[in-house]
């Protein structure tokens, strides 16, 4: 998506241990339009995979997967990561170290919303080390799902996140953007030319 790659080389900030601040964009104020063509492309990758419900984690993956939801005309669900009162009975729940918040962080879905047979896309923000879409890839499994893809906004291809789900499930991985290198001069992204060829 070149109007995202353009976006994230304009207002993207390095903040030192992988971290990209796209704060501007999607983790604090959202593009209404810009988030909106990310989930007609996410139907455009998907809507042969048929899926029947999004799962994405609260609260940077809840826009896109909106969008996507909106899109492919299915229902999203979002793992929550505080338990609300209004949240009884069956759940499932999984845990996945923060890279930005740090420690573990808990991940919930009212069994009721993630109901057995269904088909079952994953939709989130980030794609680094990849253990927070494992967790809710084993969250899918769990509820007796099939999953049938995830796909991301952003991947950093460098943190070795894809390796790890694809050994794990043969599903495909889709990235909106990926982003090879990441320094405080400058983005790389997977489809940039070599500097030599620019």
């Amino acid at each position: 998506m070149q109007a995202l790659k353009d976006r994230i080389r304009d207002e993207g900030k390095y903040l030192g241990d992988g971290i990209l601040k796209i704060d501007g964009i999607l983790n604090h104020q959202m593009d209404p339009s810009l988030i909106k063509a990310m989930g007609e492309e996410v139907e455009r990758r998907f809507r042969d995979a048929k899926p029947d419900r999004i799962l994405t984690a609260e609260v940077s993956g809840i826009a896109p997967a909106l969008m996507a939801a909106l899109a492919l005309n299915v229902p999203i669900v979002y793992a929550r990561k505080h338990k609300p009162v209004t949240m009884y009975g069956p759940i499932f729940l999984e845990t996945a170290p923060s890279h930005t918040k740090g420690g573990e962080t808990n991940l919930m879905v009212a069994a009721e919303y993630l109901p057995a047979g269904e088909r079952v896309l994953i939709v989130d923000d980030f794609l680094a080390s990849g253990k927070t879409l494992l967790a809710l890839a084993r969250m899918v499994q769990e509820a007796g799902c099939t999953l049938v893809g995830i796909v991301t906004v952003v991947e950093k291809s460098f943190e070795g996140g894809r390796e790890k789900l694809s050994a794990k499930y043969d599903v495909p991985i889709e990235s909106l953007v990926v982003i090879t290198h990441l320094d405080e001069h400058r983005i790389v992204f997977a489809d940039d030319l070599p500097l030599d060829e620019e």
